[in-house]
């Protein structure tokens, strides 16, 4: 399992669902409590995206590795 924190814009949703979507194994996006599924663009903005967002899933995909080097925030 690979876990990520990002932090994301309201402009940047749909990119970060679409390319989730794309990916042949599950995503999840999470803060505290609250998990959604990332290819829901439903659920992602259904997030406080205030928060920084914790990214968990377990495959590889490079379009999707290079999106979440992008959103990234240092641990």
């Amino acid at each position: 399992m690979k876990q990520c924190r990002i932090k994301l814009r309201l402009d940047e949703v749909k990119n970060f669902v679409e390319t989730a979507s794309r990916c042949d194994f599950d995503i999840d996006v999470s803060y505290n409590r609250f998990t959604v599924d990332a290819k829901s663009i439903v659920g992602v903005l259904g997030l406080d995206l205030n928060r920084i967002l914790t990214v968990t899933y377990d495959g590889y995909d490079p379009e999707f590795e290079e999106l979440m080097k992008n959103f990234a925030m240092a641990s």
